[in-house]
């Protein structure tokens, strides 16, 4: 890298314009210069009449102060000679490159849902002068860009990372006790901030509540079972494929775009059905009775719930799939109903059954795609069974193969009958064709049922379909947040945890919600990706009086990044201010000057 300026004549004068420029090898031994840095211009004139001044961070004063800078190869004008500093150009250095863009974007996405207001008044500074909401939106930010421990985020990404001088805050923010203790802080304003939270949807997007989407997830521990009763870690059904671990429950509620309303952590041995009722009750209790459609997945809502859910006032209307058994009981009645296509490749069936109406869906796609899956099984495992006909292997080695085709075909196998003999080490295996007529009829069809009984079919199906947000937002959490691992031990912290990580999730969906109107195909993380190569140095420049001038200065936007920042409607923040070393600090050269 080197320095390069600019000429311009302006009112019969020349000035030069310097920027700190890299050349690029290409193809054919061309070299093509790119610009990294500009640093504006550096008086070459002696004409006070255009002779400029900065304001610059003086730290053998200890306060701001008024300079204008000249270049050492000439000489200082007489008029300057109280604020006037001659700068060796020749002697530039680069210091701290740090990741600036993604900081930026997520700090940004941070104002605009009101979360340094809504902390403001709710995490005052200590008496020490710790700034807790800075610690707060350090921890947020650092888990939307670059998830990770505390203790990476205290020993390593801080620095790397341009959180400092957006703040405005030194390395004491990042304190390592600090950080745990902001933790301890956040868990008494959840409900307060879903409430902000909500707002904030309809004052930004104009978000609807009409239509709520609930569902349940775990996240899993590797340690041992802990010895305190009142711990939520326990063992339970882990989605997560981890019997072996033990685990908690975050049961989630959404809106049909993704905005998230609510959460709760619940213990690891939860189990779904039990959860209903207590959501309806603290929705209904922090944001009162309302017309609302609960939109929910098989497993979670019992009878008994949908009962009450009938015989409240006003009653609360629900959508819910329901278990395959249910489906065997009401088929014979399905089968004398017409189709009705509700959109290009989805039919639906309508059969009214007291206060409720069962609608029964069938997508072509779907049954094509299950169709095609259960036939790739269904081949793989009669392959191997054919294969562990032919080996000559002793009783108990046959058992130990049997079951490991089970295992990988698990489907597949319930539909063909074996049968090992009780001594032998043989077997033989059928294809049960009535139940592969059984799971033909029911492949890429599903049975929902609801209360409410005056809406299309069409409608009905989209809001079931809307499902798949609260599974991207579990999903979002756990693989682009990197909800776990979590390393806390104190169930107070890992509460915590989550909750920073439902804050990141905030942001996320921010930025997705600002970029659907732009570009669709367009994913947060590519953004974030896109803005962190914007990175932020250093430039040292020394002077003649043996003091340093920095330039503190992130990195030009690329045309892309540039069209972002138009499309999503930012303002670059202004270059930091100069500031000048004290005399006796420019002794020192730091290590990692380029």
């Amino acid at each position: 890298m080197f320095l390069r300026f600019n000429r311009r004549f302006k009112d019969g004068k020349e000035h030069r314009y310097w920027n700190v420029v890299e050349n690029k090898r290409c193809a054919g031994g061309k070299v093509v210069q790119r610009q990294v840095l500009y640093l504006g211009e550096i008086n070459d004139s002696q004409h006070e009449s255009w002779c400029r001044q900065i304001e610059a961070f003086d730290e053998d004063s200890d306060r701001s102060t008024q300079l204008s800078l000249f270049p050492a190869d000439r000489a200082l004008p007489e008029h300057a000679q109280a604020h006037g500093v001659q700068v060796r150009l020749d002697a530039m250095q680069l210091h701290r490159p740090r990741q600036w863009g993604a900081c930026w974007l997520a700090c940004e996405l941070y104002e605009q849902i009101g979360l340094n207001d809504f902390w403001a008044a709710r995490l005052p500074n200590s008496r020490e002068g710790t700034c807790w909401r800075d610690i707060l939106q350090t921890l947020v930010c650092y888990r939307l860009i670059a998830p990770g421990s505390e203790w990476r985020l205290h020993r390593q990404w801080f620095e790397q990372s341009a959180m400092g001088d957006l703040l405005d805050r030194d390395y004491a923010l990042v304190e390592k006790n600090a950080l745990y203790r902001c933790l301890d802080k956040l868990l008494p304003h959840k409900q307060a901030l879903f409430s902000h939270l909500r707002q904030r949807w309809v004052d930004l997007f104009a978000a609807k509540f009409d239509v709520l989407l609930y569902d349940l997830t775990s996240t899993y521990f590797e340690s041992p079972p802990p010895d305190d009763e009142e711990d939520k870690r326990r063992f339970g059904w882990s989605r997560d494929k981890r019997k072996d671990c033990v685990q908690v429950i975050i049961a989630m509620i959404v809106t049909p775009e993704g905005f998230p309303i609510a959460y709760e952590m619940l213990p690891g041995n939860t189990s779904d059905k039990t959860t209903l009722r207590d959501m309806l009750r603290k929705i209904e209790t922090q944001y009162g009775k309302a017309n609302r459609i609960w939109v929910m997945d098989r497993g979670i809502p019992t009878e008994e719930v949908l009962a009450e859910m009938r015989a409240a006032d006003p009653p609360v209307s629900y959508l819910v799939g329901t278990p395959k058994g249910r489906l065997s009981k009401l088929e014979k009645a399905l089968l004398e109903r017409p189709w009705q296509a509700v959109r290009q490749g989805v039919d639906v069936k309508l059969l009214p059954q007291e206060q409720e109406l069962y609608v029964f869906a069938q997508s072509h796609a779907r049954i094509h795609k299950e169709r095609s899956m259960r036939r790739r099984k269904l081949k793989w495992l009669w392959a191997r069974l054919k294969e562990i006909t032919a080996m000559d292997i002793d009783r108990e080695e046959l058992l130990m193969k049997l079951g490991a085709a089970r295992a990988a075909a698990r489907a597949a196998w319930r539909l063909v009958n074996v049968e090992v003999d009780p001594k032998a080490a043989t077997f033989s295996f059928a294809l049960n064709r009535e139940k592969l007529r059984t799971v033909r009829r029911r492949e890429g069809r599903y049975l929902l049922r609801t209360n409410l009984s005056g809406k299309d079919p069409a409608e009905l199906w989209q809001f079931y379909i809307q499902l798949v947000e609260i599974e991207a937002a579990f999903k979002t959490m756990k693989d682009d947040l990197h909800l776990r691992p979590i390393y806390h031990q104190h169930i107070d912290r890992i509460e915590a945890h989550i909750f920073v990580a439902f804050l990141a999730y905030c942001l996320h969906v921010t930025l997705r919600a600002r970029l659907k109107p732009l570009a669709p195909g367009l994913t947060p993380r590519a953004v974030l990706d896109k803005f962190a190569a914007v990175q932020m140095l250093d430039v040292h420049f020394p002077t003649t009086d043996g003091r340093t001038l920095i330039l503190s200065r992130y990195t030009e936007l690329t045309a892309d990044q540039k069209l972002l920042v138009q499309q999503l409607k930012l303002d670059l923040p202004p270059q930091p201010p100069p500031r000048i070393t004290a005399s006796e600090k420019t002794a020192r050269t730091p290590a990692n000057a380029v």
